[in-house]
């Protein structure tokens, strides 16, 4: 009966142990399945994270540019108007030193015109009072 009771607490011993390694591998398993989904998800967030960089890198460069072309297009503006009164500002000085230039030309030839009427006038007295002489 003793002999019995050890041979059913053997084979209860290598039941258990083989049930346990069972279970060890089956939690083995499941412990390495459950890895291989936690680093597919780490992986997917990972690369989630690297693309939402990206497009915010991407607009924030995008931004910058954009930043930089109203600026450059301020200054062109600015620029524009800059010489737009440089060159009306020369426009006036040509205009005022042409109009100088003209009245100067205007004056001398009225004193040209002035001097000949007063010579033609000179002469014309002077024959008026020859021929009341010769009169």
């Amino acid at each position: 009966h003793e002999r019995e009771h050890d041979r059913e607490i053997s084979e209860l011993i290598a039941k258990h142990k083989e049930e346990m390694e069972t279970l060890r591998a089956e939690l083995n398993k499941e412990q390495q399945h459950l890895l291989d989904e936690l680093r597919q998800q780490m992986a997917a967030t990972h690369k989630a994270e690297i693309e939402q960089a990206q497009l915010q890198s991407q607009t924030l460069h995008s931004l910058e540019l954009e930043a930089l072309r109203l600026s450059l297009n301020n200054m062109h503006t600015s620029q524009l108007e800059l010489m737009q009164s440089n060159l009306t500002k020369e426009k006036e000085t040509a205009l005022v030193e042409l109009r100088e230039m003209l009245n100067d030309k205007r004056a001398q030839e009225v004193a040209i015109l002035q001097s000949r009427h007063q010579m033609e006038w000179e002469k014309n007295k002077q024959q008026c009072l020859k021929e009341k002489e010769e009169l």
